[in-house]
């Protein structure tokens, strides 16, 4: 490793200045230096998607990229997408997420769900094919594979549910915050 220098990151809208070895990967400056452990390490050598990231909104294995090359770009991890230009998307994903039961150990979560967040960012109406394609390589060990695809195609029709004033989205489950229904 390389001596340590300053450098500073945006993430999740906050800029920090850390001192560490440029060639340290992205991944381990957020969890270790940054306490941002939903990024998850997965395999180290960017074949899982588990470490993934949005920088400047693309999807992005954070295990290989040294922290030097994230300089004056902007940072996205699972913690902050529901804060992030990317909310309104990140929400429809989650809730699709959450109506297909995707999830089952978690482990490669935030991955997913920030793949899926770039994909419907650049693709509103994604086919079988686009989602392929943005999750080639992305790590399922409980084989959620299939529910992945079903709940981008979910997220897509809530975007679009949402942008046409049909919105669909899941009721609060607080009486006092709930709208209110007719007899």
């Amino acid at each position: 490793m390389t001596a340590p220098v300053a450098i500073t990151l945006r993430v999740n809208a906050t800029s920090h200045t850390v001192t560490v070895a440029p060639d340290m990967p992205l991944l381990w400056v957020l969890r270790e230096v940054l306490q941002l452990p939903g990024t998850r390490f997965g395999c180290g050598a960017a074949l899982c998607g588990s470490c993934t990231v949005l920088l400047n909104g693309m999807a992005t294995r954070s295990c290989v990229l040294p922290v030097s090359q994230v300089n004056e770009r902007d940072i996205v991890t699972i913690e902050g997408v529901l804060a992030s230009p990317a909310a309104s998307v990140a929400r429809a994903v989650q809730q699709a997420w959450s109506e297909g039961n995707v999830a089952q150990c978690g482990y490669c979560q935030s991955g997913q769900v920030l793949t899926a967040v770039a994909l419907l960012r650049g693709t509103a109406v994604p086919n079988d094919n686009d989602i392929d394609r943005a999750f080639d390589g992305m790590l399922c060990r409980c084989g959620t594979a299939p529910r992945v695809r079903a709940a981008v195609h979910r997220a897509a029709r809530l975007l679009s549910e949402r942008v046409s004033g049909t919105d669909t989205a899941i009721p609060s489950a607080n009486p006092s915050t709930s709208p209110p229904t007719t007899p």
